[in-house]
């Protein structure tokens, strides 16, 4: 059988059909059909749907696969930081609604995903996520994206509840005392990096990242010069514009401690290259098995290194650090920091980092928090399954 130029559907070399022709101006192409009839079943569906989609007045489905990719495309185009993990977030929800039309997207539709999340024990806020990309691109198919007839995708976007996010893990911040148990049981260059952390109160992944071509030294003080550290907007969570780490004296002191093993990055690992020798590797997360087994050996199982972070926030706030400069520590957007950097910010951003480098002498004080997070944690364990119990314990 040749190719037939009534409906372009033919026989190819590897015994199966394909098609391939234009209809309105728009191309239908697909290879690999096993029999004529299922080639000749999809051309007549593709021209359908192309019908429907240019006769004006109608508009024709669209699954909620294509309308995803879609979305994920335009995110990644657009240079949104989040795109790859919505796209993750988004791949459970492919699996099993992936030919479900954007026009029966509601509350109801969802209801089965959402149920099935929560019995694989997927946290609310886990979820949520997901359910906000739909969300998004729902609204954009019901006012960016249009048909040929100048329709938009959806007439309008559904409204999607999200859900009560209540079973959230409270802030876990360290501890004095738990600190000084944690940081020796941690393989060296781990602990540079948690002390580090627990001195600047940045991201893991800008941990793990920091590289010497950013290190600016400024002189703050006659007698004090300090690391800046200039991160770029493309490690930047958000990635609006470029942010600073300011080092303080213990920071200073492990930047100091780590120049010279490795050309690129600051915070790198031993890996062992001969007898005597090792080699010195950059470090991809610190919530690795060194970190886990450690916090494991010390009571602190429950410890998760995002805490690093809420430690050192609860610090400022102890230590009576006004919240400007708080924010401008852990690079929060609060619009009353300036862009560029005066000497008198840095100045004022060093001295307020100085006060966590040690414990502050209000200990009742920090007594207080950690009195407050037992009660927290306690409240958040009695909600979850026994087998997460365990993992708190």
């Amino acid at each position: 059988m040749g190719r037939s130029k009534k409906n372009s559907i033919y026989p190819s070399k590897v015994g199966t059909y394909d098609v391939d022709t234009t209809y309105r101006r728009q191309r239908i192409r697909r290879c690999g059909f096993e029999s004529y009839r299922e080639a000749e079943d999809f051309l007549v569906s593709q021209k359908q749907l192309i019908k429907a989609e240019t006769t004006v007045g109608q508009r024709r489905p669209v699954t909620l696969d294509e309308a995803a990719a879609k979305y994920i495309s335009e995110q990644a185009a657009n240079g949104k930081v989040s795109w790859a993990n919505e796209a993750s977030m988004l791949k459970p929800l492919m699996a099993t609604h992936s030919s479900l039309t954007i026009d029966q997207i509601d509350n109801d539709s969802l209801a089965d995903f959402v149920a099935a999340r929560k019995a694989a024990g997927r946290k609310a806020k886990t979820i949520n996520i997901t359910l906000g990309a739909v969300r998004s691109i729902c609204n954009r198919a019901a006012t960016a994206w249009k048909f040929e007839n100048g329709l938009t995708w959806l007439d309008r976007a559904p409204e999607i509840t999200l859900l009560d996010d209540s079973d959230k893990r409270p802030p876990r911040p360290l501890a004095w005392g738990e600190q000084e148990r944690l940081l020796p049981s941690l393989p060296q260059h781990l602990r540079q990096m948690v002390l580090f952390d627990l001195n600047t109160g940045v991201r893991e992944d800008v941990v793990c990242s920091l590289r010497w071509a950013w290190e600016v030294r400024v002189k703050i003080r006659a007698d004090v010069t300090v690391t800046v550290f200039v991160v770029p907007r493309t490690h930047v969570k958000g990635r609006r514009r470029e942010r600073i780490i300011i080092c303080n004296s213990v920071a200073q002191r492990i930047v100091d401690q780590q120049r010279g093993l490795n050309p690129e990055f600051v915070f790198c690992w031993p890996k062992p290259i001969g007898k005597k020798e090792v080699e010195y590797l950059a470090v991809q997360h610190i919530n690795n098995n060194g970190w886990q087994k450690a916090r494991g050996r010390v009571g602190l199982a429950d410890l998760r290194v995002h805490d690093l972070r809420h430690t050192v926030g609860m610090r400022l706030r102890a230590a009576g650090v006004s919240k400007r400069t708080q924010d401008a520590i852990l690079w929060h957007e609060s619009g009353e920091m300036t862009d560029h950097y005066a000497i008198a910010q840095l100045r004022e951003v060093y001295d307020a980092l100085e006060l966590i480098t040690k414990p502050q002498e209000d200990f009742e004080t920090m007594d207080l928090h950690a009195l407050i997070r037992q009660t927290q944690m306690q409240r958040f364990t009695e909600i979850l399954p026994r087998k997460e119990k365990r993992a708190y314990a």
